[in-house]
């Protein structure tokens, strides 16, 4: 038997303007800004996860695209 494939969530801080729009959309409460500051002047989001679920709230609120789902 193959291993089962699990997507995951990929972030691109640089891309966020730290709207806040995906740690409100979490049902997990997986999303928080991080200490990292992107060239933009915002601090990055990170994802926790342990914590997610993969459900594509943040992909789908997300204005900047800061979020990829593979």
């Amino acid at each position: 038997m193959g291993k089962e494939k699990k997507e995951k969530v990929y972030v691109n801080p640089n891309r966020c303007k730290a709207c806040g729009y995906c740690i409100n959309a979490c049902p997990r409460d997986a999303i928080s800004f991080s200490d990292y500051v992107n060239p933009k002047g915002y601090n990055g989001v990170q994802v926790d996860e342990s914590k997610c679920i993969v459900c594509g709230s943040c992909y789908r609120v997300c204005p900047d695209y800061v979020y990829e789902i593979r």
